[in-house]
Order: C-alpha cells, then structure tokens, then sequence
C-alpha cells in the first residue's frame, strides 16, 4: 500500500481483498433494506396502553354502606363485629377522628365530577387486610378499589393511627396505672406489673444480603422479634419490635428500652409488702431464659419433684404468666396479617403493622371491658398526671446499660 492512500481508498482496498466488488454491494444494501423495515414496521405498532378498569367505586361505597352503615343495615352488629374485629361505634371513632388528621381520608371528587373513593372504602380495605391478612388484590372485588390503591391506604391506615392514638395506646404505665395493676395482683403477686415474653413475626420479604442476620436455626426462616409486656387483661403496657431472630431473649432484653426510665432513676416509685418485708422494686413474670435479676421472678425449674409449697408456687407462677401467651394468641387471632409472614420488604413499614395492630388490640380491650371487672372501676384513658415529672427514687445511674445486672443486685 502507498503512504499516501486516504482512509477511504485503504478500507476498500481491504474490503476488497476478502470480499468481491459486487458481493459489497449486495451486502451493504441488504443492510439498508432490513434497516428500513424495522424503522417502518416500528412506526406502524401501536404504543401498547395501560389496561383501565372501571371498577366502580361509587357502587362499591353504596354496597358498603347499605351492608353495614345505613339506618336499615344488612347485616347486625354482632357480624360488623365479627367481620372488622371491634364495635361498630369504635370503628366509627377511629374513622371520625383520621379523617379529621389527614385529608388523604377525606370524601372528594375527581376532575369530571364522579366520587372519588370514600373514607369508608379506604378503612375497610385497610381493616381487612389486616384483619384476615390478605393481599391488597383481594379486596378489589368487594371493596372496589385496585391493589396498590388497598396497599397505600394501608400504610395512610397505619401512619395515622401511630399518630393520632400511639401516645395514649402505646403508653408506659402511669402511677394510675401502676396502683391499679399492683391492686389486682395483691392476692398472689404483690409488685408484680405484667408478664414478659417475646415472638417472632416471619418476614417473607426479606432482602438477601439479610435472610443470614435475621434467620435463626430454631425458625429457619427470616424473622423479627417482637418482645412485649402484658398485664393479666392482656392490655400490652411495652413493645419492642425489629431485633433479627438470630437474636434470642437475653439479647433482645440487652437492646430493649424497657428499664431505661427504671436504671436512669426516673419513674414511678414501686413499694410492697410480703411476708412483712418491704420491696421497692416492681417485677416481670418471665420463663427460664430470662437472668437472675430481682425483676424477673421465674418458676422453680422440676417442681413436682420438690415440697409442696414449691409446687404450689409454679403452679401460680405459671398461671399468671400465661397472660403474655394469651396476648400473643389473642393479637395473631384477631389480626391474621401478624400470624401470616409479613409481605412488606421496607423495615419501618413492617414496623408500623405491628405497632398498628398493637393500638388496636389495646384500644378493643377498653372498649370491650367487662363491666363486673375489677378494672372498670379506673380508666386507661391518659392519666392527668402522666404529664407531670415522674419521681427521682435513685438518682442517675451513669453508664447503666453496662452495669445492669450490678445495679439489680444493689438495690434488690
């Protein structure tokens, strides 16, 4: 080749030493041809659109409010209450007071003037879904509404309901309420505040690169634990969600905030009697696995091979500290989306379920209250002192979460 060749003549030169003139030829307008068809037969396809469905949501409000809220209802209270697990007149506290937090619950109308979907329609696949545990898919067909519209109004649920009711449903005890638990357990358990327990919750969403942390080899499955305090009317005074299940429940009770207020110094001051002894330190029913800590009172381990007094006591022991199993059967039953695996991958969304389900379960309890139990004769409404500086009985510890069990034996 000569140096002073162009590009242009050095390619087809090339070219033309591997293939002949001719077939060149036929090759490159071969190209363009199949490079003309497919620009054309691209323009001529249709753009693919989004499938619309009209659902009719006006019709799936009327169907709703004629079943249960209508002067002349379908169905009876009794079914209402079967069906969304409370009341009716607490279900429409509930509503009147989120509608009154977020617009997002408001009645509205579209641009064209038609209804948008109602309050009504919104918190009945919310409850729903978290009553019977199902998809946000199933309640199209009743509640007419699409899947991720159910899903969204299902997190709009659960943010407000944290908001609006958290601070009185997810409240630590108060002096009132600590004097009225103290009082019932007078006759077996003096200073006794609840049982204390944990469960775990599957997470069938659970991102990969963290199915090792959070599966634990009795579950085998992902998992988050949830460690709660129950009273003997299974009202839950303490809950603690979002620890991996390679965790058990020694190491969820290191992180759990449940004695800060204690160890710091601050709290309501705890005083008993027993046997002519007095105690300053209130205390958890608890199983085997929980530390020797003045806190816990556990069970005499093979009892039925010691006195009878010993029998007697695990027997009461045992008893007692049912309250907590019972909680955690009670929570799952009446709100299937907690005994089903948790569908929703974001940890704070899952986190916000259970707190939901939590304030629900509580706010049921007070409104359903046998009349002849010893517990009508207080409120759990937000005590008028809850709001007044809690007592200092010890001081400031410095550097508590360290010297736990140091502390305990101190001041046992």
């Amino acid at each position: 080749m000569s140096d002073n060749l162009s590009f242009d003549d050095i390619y087809n030169e090339t070219l033309n030493s591997y293939v002949e003139p001719n077939d060149t030829m036929n090759i490159v307008s071969n190209i363009m041809s199949d490079i003309e068809e497919a620009t054309s037969s691209s323009n001529n396809k249709s753009r693919k659109k989004r499938c619309y469905i009209e659902r009719g949501c006006e019709e799936g409000h009327a169907r709703i409010w004629n079943d249960y809220f209508s002067n002349d209802p379908i169905y009876t209270n009794n079914q209402f209450r079967r069906r969304f697990m409370m009341r009716k007149e607490l279900f429409l506290r509930i509503v009147n007071a989120l509608e009154n937090h977020d617009s997002y619950f408001e009645n509205d109308v579209d641009g064209i003037g038609r209804n948008k979907i109602s309050s009504i329609q919104k918190w009945t696949a919310a409850i729903h879904m978290i009553a019977y545990g199902i998809t946000g898919d199933a309640v199209d067909d009743y509640v007419r509404i699409a899947g991720n519209t159910a899903i969204q109004c299902l997190k709009k649920f659960n943010d407000c309901v944290i908001d609006v009711f958290g601070g009185q449903y997810l409240r630590k005890p108060t002096r009132d309420d600590i004097e009225r638990l103290l009082q019932v357990g007078e006759n077996h358990f003096p200073g006794m505040l609840g049982s204390i327990d944990c469960m775990h919750w599957r997470w069938e969403k659970c991102p990969t690169a963290w199915q090792g942390m959070f599966t634990s080899v009795h579950q085998g499955k992902p998992t988050r634990i949830l460690e709660v305090v129950a009273s003997y009317d299974l009202w839950i005074w303490h809950a603690y969600f979002g620890i991996a299940s390679s965790n058990n429940d020694i190491n969820v009770l290191d992180r759990s905030p449940i004695f800060d207020e204690f160890l710091e110094g601050r709290g309501p001051n705890v005083q008993f009697t027993v046997n002519g002894s007095q105690y300053n330190m209130r205390y958890y029913l608890g199983d085997g696995i929980y530390p020797e800590w003045p806190v816990f009172v556990k069970t005499i381990p093979r009892a039925h091979m010691l006195s009878e007094k010993r029998q007697l006591f695990a027997k009461h022991q045992e008893s007692a500290r049912k309250d907590v199993e019972r909680a955690f059967g009670v929570l799952k039953k009446r709100f299937a989306i907690v005994a089903n695996p948790s569908r929703f991958w974001n940890r704070s969304e899952v986190g916000d379920i259970i707190k939901t389900c939590i304030i629900l379960h509580n706010m049921i309890i007070e409104d359903e209250r046998d009349e002849n139990d010893l517990s009508s004769d207080f409120q759990y409404d937000v005590a008028q002192n809850q709001e007044k500086e809690p007592e200092i009985i010890n001081g400031i510890l410095p550097s508590y979460y360290s010297h736990r069990e140091q502390y305990f034996e101190n001041h046992h």
